[in-house]
């Protein structure tokens, strides 16, 4: 008979203390305002009677331009994001003292994006605010009602963001944004570490409802930004510069997580499981086959413009 959601965050209990003592001693004390070029500001026009922001100012290619805008916004929307894992996980116990650490880590984020795309005069900063008030007015509601799909998802979407933040800073041609942008990172991959710790627990404790919520969450994935103003452009944009596509989804995101938690290998599961399984895996060889046909035409289309160039 499955766990209800209840027993399943009681008896992971434990294993958040341990996951979060574990993270506690790995996580890296830092500060936002030591990777931001102070010097290189000056005041925009308004009150400081400044010079307004104009294309030239920026230093940084469209693309990667794009997918720090796209990565800002996503960040912007944590108080949603709290709210979702604190009415999930609650805010007694191990779980409380989780939630409340990864609120305050994942803070320094968007601070520190922010303060460095102004100071820089990568972006427009009036369109850049903007664009955040409409993006947190509609907030995030997450699309998964269980705590195991709610693992399940941000064991995935954490690994995202991480790999989009390291790429986008590499894009940007910018030694001070990849710099900054592989520090927060590296706090990406320590969240991802915590819940995909917790979903291998979970698997010991009911391995049939877990698969079944693996399958849902990947088969259904979608980035959490996926509801902000031209989101399906920007993220062709991104795809096209091969910052994030759907290749480095299912290489870099999909398989590490899944082959941590021998997914394949997993036995003990009765027939809702396995049937769930199958379902994962003829939706990765389904992703495999998008995948690779998205990169060949890419490179068809690279081929194109470099010969007419």
């Amino acid at each position: 008979m499955a766990m209800t959601q209840t027993e399943l965050l009681h008896e992971l209990e434990p294993v958040v203390a341990t996951e979060l003592d574990r993270h506690e001693k790995m996580a890296k004390e830092w500060f936002p305002h030591e990777y931001i070029p102070w010097s290189e500001g000056r005041d925009f026009d308004g009150i400081y009677g400044g010079e307004a922001w104009q294309e030239g100012d920026s230093k940084i290619p469209e693309a990667a331009r794009v997918s720090l805008i796209v990565n800002l916004l996503t960040e912007d929307n944590l108080p949603s994001y709290h709210h979702e894992i604190a009415t999930t996980f609650g805010r007694d116990g191990a779980w409380g003292t989780w939630v409340h650490r990864w609120t305050a880590e994942e803070g320094r984020h968007g601070t520190a994006i922010r303060d460095y795309l102004t100071v820089t005069r990568a972006v427009d900063p009036v369109a850049l605010e903007r664009a955040r008030i409409r993006h947190m007015e509609s907030g995030f509601v997450s699309e998964y009602g269980t705590m195991l799909q709610q693992l399940a998802y941000v064991s995935f979407q954490e690994l995202a963001t991480r790999i989009s933040h390291r790429n986008t800073g590499r894009a940007s041609g910018d030694a001070g944004c990849e710099r900054l942008l592989a520090r927060i990172a590296a706090d990406e991959n320590l969240h991802m570490l915590f819940y995909r710790n917790l979903l291998k627990a979970a698997f010991e404790l009911d391995p049939s409802q877990t698969m079944r919520s693996v399958t849902d969450v990947v088969t259904t994935f979608q980035m959490p930004g996926q509801g902000m103003d031209g989101f399906a452009r920007k993220a062709m944009i991104i795809a096209n510069e091969g910052i994030y596509d759907l290749r480095l989804h299912l290489d870099d995101v999909l398989m590490p997580v899944l082959r941590q938690w021998s997914i394949f290998d997993k036995t003990g599961l009765d027939g809702e499981g396995e049937k769930a399984r199958e379902e994962l895996a003829a939706f990765l060889a389904r992703t495999e086959a998008t995948a690779a046909r998205f990169v060949e035409r890419r490179e068809e289309r690279r081929a194109r413009i470099a010969a007419r160039q």
